[in-house]
């Protein structure tokens, strides 16, 4: 049984195979008028990256995923990538193209709010607390919508050179989190077992999920811009004799 201080906003630790939909009917509501917002004020391309957004985000709050990751770090690892790793840029996409201050700052910014919210401390206030837990949710998104509008809005080189910085710090802080010698946080110390992990062994496939596939996107958008910024046919440059 999970001591009553680790009660998160997702609800006590589910059991393995128990998957519990989260009805919040605010969160809901909120998710509802988002979605209707984008359909009614966006066009096109942007409303499709902006309905992807919602779902995104509903996948986090509301699917199975919200109460498995008050049991496994590993999936409250997965409920962070989705955040700013595809929920952020969708959004950061959907809005109209403003400059959004130094790229620099942004990229600063987002892996201090990351990097912060991973320390056990503060992770365990945030899984203790609703509104430190929403605190936490709040901060990593607009943190990494300001990181990638910021890239959207670069030159090329600007872009790809601060999504390598970002990879680094993603991935540095999944190294740090895998080769830590025993477990870190202490609400998973007695959530994991039933799906069959010891804490250790979740905290280390949480590691590697920021290691590697987390860190992935970074470097995958950083490829897609290079080849974009130096991909043009410059066949017209080139004239036969």
């Amino acid at each position: 049984m999970t001591p009553d201080i680790w009660i998160p906003y997702c609800g006590v630790a589910p059991l393995a195979g128990e998957w519990r939909w989260n009805l919040d009917p605010v969160l809901i509501g909120a998710l509802g008028i988002v979605a209707l917002a984008v359909g009614w004020r966006l066009r096109g391309r942007e409303r499709l990256l902006g309905l992807g957004a919602v779902l995104a985000l509903a996948v986090s709050f509301v699917s199975p995923l919200c109460a498995l990751s008050s049991a496994l770090f590993a999936a409250r690892t997965v409920h962070h990538v989705i955040l700013v790793a595809l929920a952020a840029p969708l959004i950061a996409w959907s809005l109209p193209r403003t400059r959004a201050g130094p790229l620099s700052v942004a990229t600063g910014v987002q892996a201090v709010v990351l990097w912060a919210w991973h320390a056990p401390d503060l992770y365990a206030a945030a899984l203790s607390h609703d509104g430190i837990y929403w605190l936490m949710q709040a901060s990593l998104l607009a943190s990494s919508v300001w990181f990638w509008a910021g890239v959207r809005t670069a030159s090329g080189p600007s872009a790809v050179g601060h999504l390598l910085v970002a990879m680094v710090a993603m991935g540095l802080l999944g190294a740090l989190i895998t080769f830590a010698g025993q477990p870190l946080y202490a609400p998973h110390l007695l959530t994991t077992g039933s799906w069959g992990l010891s804490p250790l062994e979740d905290q280390q496939a949480a590691g590697l999920i920021m290691w590697a596939p987390a860190a992935a996107v970074y470097l995958i958008a950083a490829l897609v811009i290079l080849g974009r910024w130096i991909g043009p046919d410059r066949s017209a440059e080139v004239r036969p004799a």
